[in-house]
């Protein structure tokens, strides 16, 4: 008797620490605002998280060297435009 009490209250305690865990990361938050991961489902996330922020990053630097570049021809600084293709080229897809 005090071992199937014992294995219920057990049961109790295991299923009841599940409920208390939080949400595997914040779904109302941008990819940008999110800290906290929690969670196979939540390492999951932080890895799409920082593949997006990376792309991100890479589209934006691939913007302003394509802005840049054209500030270079319409100045005729060759060296500029060198150096704005060579950015262009790497990350730029």
């Amino acid at each position: 008797m005090k071992f199937a009490c014992g294995i219920g209250l057990l049961a109790l305690l295991l299923t009841g620490c599940k409920v208390n865990q939080g949400a595997p990361f914040d779904r109302d938050a941008t990819p940008e605002e999110r800290s906290e991961y929690q969670g196979v489902e939540g390492v999951v996330k932080s890895q799409q998280d920082k593949v997006y922020l990376m792309d991100k990053e890479l589209t934006e630097k691939c913007k302003n060297a394509k802005v840049d570049h054209a500030v270079a021809i319409t100045n005729n600084d060759i060296k500029a435009q060198d150096e704005q293709l060579k950015i262009i080229q790497s990350t730029c897809r």
